[in-house]
Protein backbone atom coordinates (compact mmCIF):
# COMPACT_ATOMS: atom_id res chain seq x y z
CA UNK A 1 0.00 0.00 0.00
CA UNK A 2 2.94 2.34 0.60
CA UNK A 3 3.65 2.40 -3.14
CA UNK A 4 0.20 3.85 -3.88
CA UNK A 5 0.60 7.64 -3.96
CA UNK A 6 -2.14 9.98 -2.80
CA UNK A 7 -0.89 13.42 -3.88
CA UNK A 8 0.83 14.74 -7.01
CA UNK A 9 0.31 11.53 -8.93
CA UNK A 10 1.32 11.30 -12.58
CA UNK A 11 -2.30 11.43 -13.71
CA UNK A 12 -3.01 14.54 -11.58
CA UNK A 13 0.01 16.26 -13.11
CA UNK A 14 -1.16 15.30 -16.60
CA UNK A 15 -4.66 16.67 -15.90
CA UNK A 16 -3.20 19.95 -14.59
CA UNK A 17 -1.07 20.24 -17.73
CA UNK A 18 -4.06 19.75 -20.03
CA UNK A 19 -6.17 22.24 -18.04
CA UNK A 20 -3.42 24.82 -18.46
CA UNK A 21 -3.15 24.02 -22.20
CA UNK A 22 -6.89 24.64 -22.50
CA UNK A 23 -6.40 27.92 -20.57
CA UNK A 24 -8.81 26.83 -17.86
CA UNK A 25 -8.23 28.41 -14.47
CA UNK A 26 -8.72 26.16 -11.48
CA UNK A 27 -8.22 25.61 -7.79
CA UNK A 28 -6.93 22.32 -6.44
CA UNK A 29 -8.66 20.20 -3.78
CA UNK A 30 -11.58 22.56 -3.21
CA UNK A 31 -12.79 21.53 0.25
CA UNK A 32 -15.83 23.83 0.15
CA UNK A 33 -17.40 21.71 -2.64
CA UNK A 34 -18.93 18.25 -2.16
CA UNK A 35 -16.29 15.55 -2.48
CA UNK A 36 -13.40 18.08 -2.53
CA UNK A 37 -12.80 17.89 -6.29
CA UNK A 38 -9.16 17.63 -7.36
CA UNK A 39 -9.65 20.57 -9.75
CA UNK A 40 -12.55 23.02 -9.81
CA UNK A 41 -13.66 26.44 -10.98
CA UNK A 42 -16.60 27.73 -8.94
CA UNK A 43 -17.42 30.70 -11.18
CA UNK A 44 -17.52 28.53 -14.34
CA UNK A 45 -19.17 25.70 -12.37
CA UNK A 46 -17.02 22.74 -13.32
CA UNK A 47 -15.22 20.12 -11.27
CA UNK A 48 -12.77 17.35 -12.11
CA UNK A 49 -12.15 14.28 -9.99
CA UNK A 50 -8.96 12.33 -10.69
CA UNK A 51 -9.60 8.82 -9.41
CA UNK A 52 -7.03 6.14 -8.74
CA UNK A 53 -8.28 2.83 -10.09
CA UNK A 54 -7.37 0.92 -6.92
CA UNK A 55 -8.85 3.25 -4.28
CA UNK A 56 -12.02 4.09 -6.20
CA UNK A 57 -12.31 0.52 -7.54
CA UNK A 58 -12.65 1.24 -11.25
CA UNK A 59 -15.05 -1.30 -12.73
CA UNK A 60 -13.38 -3.61 -15.24
CA UNK A 61 -9.86 -2.29 -14.61
CA UNK A 62 -7.01 -4.66 -13.77
CA UNK A 63 -5.65 -2.14 -11.25
CA UNK A 64 -8.88 -2.41 -9.25
CA UNK A 65 -8.01 -5.70 -7.60
CA UNK A 66 -9.09 -6.68 -4.12
CA UNK A 67 -6.24 -7.61 -1.76
CA UNK A 68 -6.22 -11.28 -0.79
CA UNK A 69 -5.95 -10.61 2.93
CA UNK A 70 -8.81 -9.01 4.86
CA UNK A 71 -11.08 -9.24 1.81
CA UNK A 72 -14.25 -8.30 3.68
CA UNK A 73 -12.72 -5.04 4.93
CA UNK A 74 -11.51 -4.07 1.44
CA UNK A 75 -14.79 -4.96 -0.23
CA UNK A 76 -16.69 -2.78 2.24
CA UNK A 77 -14.16 0.05 1.89
CA UNK A 78 -14.34 0.06 -1.92
CA UNK A 79 -18.15 -0.06 -1.85
CA UNK A 80 -18.28 2.89 0.56
CA UNK A 81 -15.75 4.86 -1.53
CA UNK A 82 -17.85 4.38 -4.66
CA UNK A 83 -21.06 5.42 -2.85
CA UNK A 84 -19.37 8.52 -1.43
CA UNK A 85 -18.02 9.44 -4.90
CA UNK A 86 -21.44 9.01 -6.53
CA UNK A 87 -23.13 11.11 -3.85
CA UNK A 88 -20.60 13.95 -4.27
CA UNK A 89 -21.07 13.92 -8.06
CA UNK A 90 -24.87 14.00 -7.70
CA UNK A 91 -24.68 16.95 -5.29
CA UNK A 92 -22.38 18.90 -7.60
CA UNK A 93 -24.58 18.25 -10.64
CA UNK A 94 -27.66 19.32 -8.68
CA UNK A 95 -25.83 22.58 -8.00
CA UNK A 96 -25.28 23.09 -11.74
CA UNK A 97 -21.72 21.85 -12.06
CA UNK A 98 -20.27 20.03 -15.05
CA UNK A 99 -18.47 17.09 -13.44
CA UNK A 100 -15.72 15.10 -15.15
CA UNK A 101 -14.15 11.94 -13.71
CA UNK A 102 -10.69 11.06 -15.03
CA UNK A 103 -9.50 7.54 -14.21
CA UNK A 104 -5.85 6.72 -13.64
CA UNK A 105 -5.83 4.14 -16.45
CA UNK A 106 -7.34 6.57 -19.00
CA UNK A 107 -4.27 8.72 -19.41
CA UNK A 108 -4.69 8.86 -23.20
CA UNK A 109 -8.27 10.18 -22.88
CA UNK A 110 -7.61 13.22 -20.68
CA UNK A 111 -7.64 15.85 -23.40
CA UNK A 112 -10.91 14.61 -24.95
CA UNK A 113 -12.65 14.46 -21.55
CA UNK A 114 -11.53 17.90 -20.45
CA UNK A 115 -12.63 19.51 -23.73
CA UNK A 116 -16.20 18.96 -22.44
CA UNK A 117 -15.54 21.69 -19.88
CA UNK A 118 -14.46 24.18 -22.54
CA UNK A 119 -17.70 24.03 -24.54
CA UNK A 120 -19.91 25.64 -21.87
CA UNK A 121 -17.23 28.27 -21.21
CA UNK A 122 -16.84 29.38 -24.86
Amino acid sequence: MAAVRQKSTAIETAVATVLRELRLHYRKNVKSLPGSPDFANRSRRWAVFVNGCFWHHHTGCEKASIPKSNTEFWTTKFRDNRRRDAQAIRRLRRNGYCVIVVWECHKNRIHAKLRKIVRPVE
